[in-house]
Parts: structure tokens; sequence; C-alpha cells
């Protein structure tokens, strides 16, 4: 008899390469590799679609998405890893919902593919090829994952609706100086 069955060969491929996209994805904001603009241009992307100040979003984002998927890949804290990966995917997908739908006229298919199967694995947890099963679940409790959404769903609320907040300033500031003229 085998200690682990093919869902768990399954949620473990899923986690690796989520987790790898992830980090990935990640470590181009954070240190420029795989043709990423690093903290800095990162940071000024950041600003010019409103997440301010640009760097230090840059820098929290980028966090999560290498650490989160770093951890998604080990399946160590899933529900913290996932459900803070799903907020930043939220996060993206806010910047990227005007253009639609589909990656390939920039819209909002990707982190929402990415987000999603982030909260799948935080809910279902990482299997039993996991260092979260190999610890013993220390850092992957039943009680965890509504905490980590709950909390992860507040934090994305505040920076996205900060952003939004930001934006429509933006846009009535644009709207008076127009009929100023």
């Amino acid at each position: 008899m085998t200690c682990f069955d093919r869902r768990d060969v399954g949620l473990l491929l899923l986690r690796l390469g989520t987790g790898a996209v992830l980090a990935a994805h990640g470590a181009q904001k954070l240190f420029g590799w795989f043709g990423g603009g690093g903290l800095e241009g990162t940071g000024q992307w950041m600003e010019s679609v409103g997440y301010r100040p640009g760097k230090q979003n840059a820098l929290v984002s980028g966090l999560v998405e290498a650490g989160g998927g770093t951890l998604m890949a080990l399946g160590l804290a899933t529900p913290a890893a996932g459900a803070a990966v799903a907020g930043g995917m939220a996060g993206a997908a806010a910047v990227l919902a005007p253009q639609g739908f589909f990656a390939q006229g920039g819209g909002l298919e990707y982190p929402v593919s990415l987000g999603l199967t982030a909260a799948s694995l935080a809910v279902t947890g990482p299997g039993r090829l996991s260092l979260d099963a190999l610890s013993g679940h220390a850092f992957n409790r039943d009680w965890m994952v509504p905490a980590a959404f709950a909390a992860t769903a507040a934090g994305t609320a505040l920076v996205v609706g900060a952003r939004a907040k930001r934006l429509r300033q933006k846009s009535e500031g644009e709207q008076d100086a127009l009929f100023e003229e």
C-alpha cells in the first residue's frame, strides 16, 4: 500500500507548476530577473497605474508572488500562501480589467487563472507530498483557511480601494481642468 495516491501527485504537480510560475514572476519584480524591471522599474510602473508608493507596492507584490509561489510549490503554509497569492492577483486583475478578459488583449485572464488556482490550493490543501504533511500540518489547520482569506481580503480591499480612489480623484481633477479652460 502506498502512502499517497494520484490526487496527491496531481496536487504536487499543480503546486510545483503554479508555484514556479509565481516565484519567477515575483523574481522579475524583486530582482529584475527573467527580463523584469526589478524594484525600480516595477515601482515606476506601479505608480503609473495608481499603486502608490510604487516601490513599496512592487516590493510587497514581488514578495507575495515569489514567497507565496515558493511556499505553494513546497506545500508549506498552504492556506496563507494561497490566500496571499489570490489577493495579489486580485490587485493585478483590478489593473487589467478595463482591457477585458483575454490576455492577448491585455486583459485579466492570467491573474484570474493564477489567483483561482492559488485559492483552490489554499482551500483543498497541498496533499500528502508536501512539507505541510511532513510537519503534521502545523501551518495548515482548518481554521487557518478562513483566517488567511479574511486577512488577505481586508488588505486587498484597502490597497485596491485606495488605488481606485486615487484614480477617481485624478479623473475628476482632469475633468475639472477641462471645464476651467
